[in-house]
């Protein structure tokens, strides 16, 4: 008789097929496309198949089949080259923590949605992910044969010390018949195996996922073992501290056979790899007897929670930490499916609210896994890579909603309070509010005594200092008398603790009488700058000597400056507050960005298209390199600036320069502008490069590379 455990986990992947159905037969039909020579002429009812080689808007999208694994046509993709993840992965030691750990395994309609969209989409209400101090590892999950992590995702995991992996998944009929030729011979397993690795370390992610739903022959069974170790060496030989991890399906006689545990039918495969990923309708002992089968390699086996629910153990969804507490308690490690299930769902009262809802109940279980800053220079502009507008150095550069996951600096570890406890400051990420850099910020607001003084927690940190001094900068706006400082958190050798305020600009004497009592130093900033271009920006700029402490936490500490020369009464008053960004770095890391001198930029794949009423549109590729090889990490915001000859104006006459319009951030160093209006006014068009260090500066736009297209 079919186990009822299998009959359940049938229908509800009948039920995810159904929702991926449109998308996988669009993207089938598209990719029978690519040999194409003539693009057929484009109408609203019949748009333009998808053809990899041909300049279009970049894109990330998944690979179908062994035929275009083994031809490598991806790396013909006019698309391959954005696609390369920027951020390289930042460890300590290159393996993963000696600890229980938690994967996550995100799959969300199909994959490839407004992440798709590697310079950026238009919703701002897009998924985003921005828990990632309480996971070691992100799966990119689709029911594609082989699912690519959208670069977006990757630069974001590896900025917090997260390793992302690909998947690579077989099922069904469509399975059985690319199964039979990947495990043909060993030589056949040991190519794909290396096809696989190329693409990971070409694109910049760490590893794969492999999923394989069918059942096999078991003269296959060796053949399968051959491509699972030989992935796992060519991973490991490229790309240190790389992970292939197995999922729990098929066994090792070759039957589709989920096992909820690590035993003997599954071992084997485990064996050969980083770990196994163990399907998630468990039961409670199973941890237990799956980390004694394991021996010392227990925290390699991840146990599965569906948050959807879907006969996973403790039923998942707003209960997944009953799953969670129990593996903690048997120390393996856990698997995290589908945590998009708050954001599918549409989880009441609204997106942030649930999500950040949802992870403390992975934080409340678990406690925090990842900490920073751990190295300098440090920078965070609590950016989650969506909003309304965007804003570079307390400048609104544009009006537009957008998101783009790729932008997300270090996020916050914001403790949600939702569960009845009364604060008097509520503490939030806010999109709305104008931003002092990106599309974030973090806003405070209540009300708070004049005597009083409320602390929330920005970041856990592990950051040993030497005898040279630190520089902490960052950005406020507020209103009346509300201040915002930094409690910072100090721990030496021998674990004595110290406590630091480094105060909001004001009144000397008056900060170190209300708070000498309560830090052990009171330090005032040496630097106040008031924003003239941004009114209502202050940049407060201090500096710090801890030789022999390691930083282990950055507070915010919102307060009213107390007047005590003049003496006030303790009544409650309104607090408002913004924090737009913290920077910290080395006096030597005060480094100069690049001259214009420095780059050679071009334009390429130049086509004009006729608008009506004398305007046209203009798409181009849009490179930079650096003139003398290749260059340190930056990042890069693109913007053009019409140039336009003035009414009555002859031939080499004056000319009129309009504002810079921005048009969006580039990791990599290309961007493709894709069918840019120009009006028939417009003489020229200026591509501005701006280029933006890891601190967070950015160059001045005249002083920013360019390339100049005459129209």
């Amino acid at each position: 008789m079919f186990p009822l455990r299998f009959l359940l986990r049938f229908l509800g992947t009948v039920v995810r097929r159904i929702k991926f159905f449109a998308f996988s037969l669009i993207m089938s039909e598209s990719l029978k496309n690519r040999e194409a020579h003539e693009e057929p002429q484009s109408t609203a009812q019949d748009p333009d198949p998808f053809n990899p080689v041909l300049p279009a808007t970049p894109i990330s999208y998944p690979i179908k089949t062994l035929e275009e694994l083994e031809s490598r046509s991806y790396f013909e993709s006019f698309h391959y080259p954005f696609n390369i993840a920027s951020v390289s992965l930042q460890t300590e030691h290159g393996g993963l923590p000696d600890r229980p750990r938690i994967l996550v395994c995100h799959d969300m309609e199909g994959g490839y949605v407004d992440d798709k969209w590697v310079q950026g989409g238009d919703n701002p209400d897009a998924y985003a992910i921005w828990h990632w101090y309480l996971m070691d590892v992100f799966v990119y999950f689709s029911h594609n044969l082989v699912t690519l992590p959208p670069p977006c995702w990757t630069n974001a995991a590896h900025r917090h010390g997260v390793r992302v992996l690909g998947t690579f998944i077989t099922e069904w009929d469509e399975g059985k018949l690319t199964c039979n030729k990947l495990l043909s011979t060993k030589d056949s397993a040991w190519m794909y195996a290396e096809r696989l690795a190329e693409l990971a370390v070409a694109l910049g992610f760490d590893g794969w996922l492999i999923n394989i739903e069918v059942e096999l022959k078991l003269e296959q069974i060796p053949i399968m073992l051959e491509f699972v170790g030989h992935l796992t060496q060519t991973m490991h030989s490229k790309v240190p501290g790389s992970l292939i991890i197995w999922y729990d399906s098929v066994t090792i006689d070759g039957h589709l056979s989920w096992q909820n545990q690590l035993n003997n039918y599954n071992k084997p495969f485990f064996d050969l790899c980083d770990g196994i990923f163990v399907n998630y309708t468990w039961r409670e002992n199973y941890p237990r007897l799956s980390a004694a089968a394991a021996g010392d390699r227990k925290y390699d086996v991840y146990m599965g929670i569906d948050v959807f629910g879907r006969s996973t153990y403790g039923g998942g969804q707003w209960k997944a930490n009953v799953a969670l507490d129990v593996l903690k308690k048997d120390k393996v490690s856990a698997a995290i499916f589908a945590p998009g299930w708050v954001y599918e769902t549409k989880q009441p009262p609204n997106f942030e609210t649930a999500q950040n809802h949802w992870w403390s109940l992975v934080e409340n279980s678990w406690g925090v896994l990842q900490r920073y800053p751990k190295s300098l220079p440090f920078h965070s502009n609590f950016d989650q890579g969506r909003g309304y507008h965007y804003s570079v150095d307390g400048d609104q550069v544009s009006e537009a909603s957008w998101c783009n996951i790729s932008c997300q600096s270090f996020q916050p570890f914001l403790e949600f309070h939702g569960d009845g406890t009364a604060n008097p400051i509520d503490v939030s990420v806010n999109f709305k509010e104008a931003s002092f850099s990106g599309g974030g910020n973090i806003t405070f607001k209540g009300t708070l005594k004049n005597n009083a003084h409320f602390t929330t927690r920005l970041f856990e940190a592990e950051l040993p200092l030497g005898n040279s001094p630190i520089y902490f900068t960052y950005s406020v706006k507020s209103e009346g008398s509300s201040a915002v400082g930094l409690s910072l958190e100090f721990s030496s050798e021998k674990n004595e603790k110290n406590t630091i305020l480094l105060a909001s600009h004001g009144n000397a004497l008056d900060t170190m009488s209300q708070f000498v009592s309560r830090f052990s130093r009171v330090i005032m900033p040496h630097g106040v700058t008031k924003l003239e271009s941004s009114p209502g920006w202050v940049i407060l700029e201090s500096s710090i000597s801890m030789d022999g402490y390691t930083l282990k936490g950055i507070s915010a500490l919102c307060y009213r400056p107390l007047n005590v020369t003049s003496g006030s009464d303790d009544r409650s008053a309104e607090f408002y507050a913004v924090l737009g960004h913290i920077t910290i770095k080395a006096q030597e890391q005060n480094l100069l960005l690049p001259p214009s001198s420095a780059w050679l930029v071009d334009g390429q794949d130049i086509k004009w298209a006729s608008e009506s009423q004398g305007s046209k549109t203009v798409s181009l590729k849009i490179t930079w390199k650096w003139r003398d090889g290749n260059s340190p990490y930056f990042s890069y915001n693109v913007y053009v600036e019409e140039i336009t000859k003035m009414k009555g104006t002859g031939p080499g006459q004056v000319v009129s320069e309009n504002a810079q319009k921005y048009l969006g951030a580039a990791q990599v160093r290309s961007f493709y502008v894709s069918d840019h209006v120009v009006p028939p006014s417009v003489m020229s068009l200026r591509f501005i490069i701006q280029v933006c260090g890891i601190d967070g500066a950015c160059q001045k736009l005249d002083e920013s590379p360019s390339f100049t297209l005459e129209c």
